[in-house]
Parts: structure tokens; C-alpha cells; sequence
């Protein structure tokens, strides 16, 4: 494992024999994958770009140092840890990033080194990026038991009277364009349908509608998708006994509240 240390003991490790190479490296990626990014995500992969300067495609900056001097830059309105690590986990999976961790010289995990990839390591390497980033690649076997356990759980809500719409018949492609794509496709593994997933997302949407001028709606939608997660948790432990958009509303309301108090004060100042 290297030993975390200054930007100079890695230069090394610079793939492109000029800035120019790496910029127009970067161009291709973008114009192939920038769609798969979030806007905040792509905010925080042009930051880590631009720290990679000294050396063409390799930064070896802490996450929490990179987010900072995004939302300085944003005065305060940027992306959170969270949003940063999604993109890297992308960035990676896309192949146009190589994440090697350091030690620290005298014990302890040290910062990440960041190393771009040129444009003939992206053709070669096989892509494992799933589309939907919520559902991991997996065999056909354990896709096939994946359908069957998603299948049974919505034949299960059925029988159980927990709300189901009946034209559950269009799937999760025929969703109204309201539904922002993130949260779809969170939901698509569950429940593949066009009406279910609308109902999920007509709970947020009335949660929000007071604040949305003042939450990004990036924010609202990865809070959604983890209530929805937890709401899928609580189901298979028993807790959903009657509704389960009625728990999935009452969980996201819950994760919303402390989100909603955790902004500061100008915000709400800017905002009047």
C-alpha cells in the first residue's frame, strides 16, 4: 500500500503526457457518460478534475477538502459527502478512475489517490456499471432469484391490501415525467409499475411542496430513495402491516424533518 505523503510522490502515476491530453480525455468521457451523472455529481467530478492539474489526472485530495472548496465556491450551496462518493463510485465503475488508498507513515488509513484513465484503458476495460445503480450486476441466477423475491413481494402487498393501485399494468418506462429518473429506477427493482411508483412519489412531492424553494431537489430525491429503502427494510422485518405508502410517507417525512432542520439559518434568510 503507498504512504500517503504530497502530490509530488505520485506524479508518477500521471497517465497523459500532457494537460491537453488529459482535457480532451476527459471531453470523450463526458460526452459518452455525462447522463449518467446527477448534476451535483457532475459538479463534484469537475472539482476533482480540476485538482488534478499539476500532474495530468491525479489528485490525491481528502473527500471532505474537495467538498469544502466546492461549497465555498457555491457559498455554502454545493454537494454534500454523500453526493461526492456517488460520484466516484460511477467515475470508477466507469473506468475513468482508479482509486488507490494510502497509510499513513506512522499507522492509520491516509487520504485516496486519484488516477484518470486514458480513452484506450476505458475500451478495453469491461463495463460492470449497471444502469441502475441501485440494483448491483449480478449472475442469471441471482438475477432470476432477485425477479422471483421482487415479484413475490408485490404479490404479497396484493394479498395484504397495502394500497396497491390496480393498472399496475404499465411498467416503470410509462412513469410521468414528474418522477425524477433517480428515484425510478430505486423503485423499478420492487415494483416495475408505472402507477405504484407515481403513488410513492405523489407522498413527496405533497411533503415537500412548502419547501422546495428552499431543499434542492437533489436532496428531496436521495432522501426518497433511502426512505424508500428503508420502507422495503421494514416490509421484509414484519412493520408494514397495513399501507405501505402510507410507510414509506411517514418515513420520508421522518428523514425530511431532520434534513429540513440540519439547513442554516441563510437559507432561510435568502429565501424571504
Amino acid at each position: 500500500m503507498l504512504v500517503a505523503g504530497r502530490i509530488e510522490n505520485f506524479k508518477e502515476y500521471s497517465k497523459f503526457s500532457s494537460i491537453k491530453e488529459f482535457n480532451n480525455t476527459i471531453e470523450m468521457f463526458l460526452a459518452e457518460h455525462k447522463k449518467d451523472f446527477t448534476k451535483g455529481e457532475l459538479v463534484a467530478f469537475k472539482r476533482l478534475v480540476r485538482f488534478s492539474a499539476k500532474y495530468a489526472g491525479v489528485a490525491n485530495a481528502k473527500i471532505g477538502t474537495l467538498v469544502k472548496a466546492i461549497n465555498e465556491k457555491l457559498n455554502g450551496f454545493g454537494v454534500s459527502r454523500s453526493t461526492f462518493e456517488r460520484m466516484l463510485r460511477k467515475a470508477k465503475d466507469l473506468g475513468i478512475v482508479s482509486i488507490v488508498n494510502t497509510k499513513k507513515s506512522k499507522g492509520g488509513k491516509g487520504h485516496n489517490v486519484y488516477i484518470f484513465n486514458t480513452i484506450d484503458v476505458l475500451k478495453k476495460r469491461k463495463l460492470t456499471y449497471c444502469e441502475n445503480q441501485e440494483k448491483p450486476c449480478c449472475s442469471k441466477d441471482e438475477s432470476s432469484n432477485f425477479e422471483r423475491e421482487t415479484s413475490n413481494l408485490l404479490e404479497t402487498s396484493k394479498k395484504k391490501n397495502l394500497n396497491i393501485r390496480k393498472d399496475v399494468d404499465l411498467d416503470s418506462t410509462f412513469t410521468a415525467s414528474y418522477v425524477p429518473e433517480e428515484f425510478v429506477q430505486a423503485v423499478k427493482p420492487f415494483f416495475d409499475h408505472a402507477a405504484m411508483i407515481e403513488d410513492f412519489w405523489k407522498s413527496v412531492f405533497l411533503d415537500t411542496k412548502a419547501i422546495s424553494h428552499i431543499v434542492e431537489q437533489e436532496t428531496i430525491t436521495y432522501t426518497a430513495i433511502n426512505a424508500f429503502k428503508q420502507s422495503i427494510r421494514g416490509y421484509k422485518r414484519g412493520k408494514v402491516k397495513t399501507n405501505l405508502v402510507r410507510y414509506f410517507t411517514g418515513t420520508f417525512k421522518k428523514l425530511m424533518d431532520r434534513t429540513y432542520s440540519e439547513l442554516p439559518l441563510d437559507v432561510f434568510s435568502t429565501s424571504n
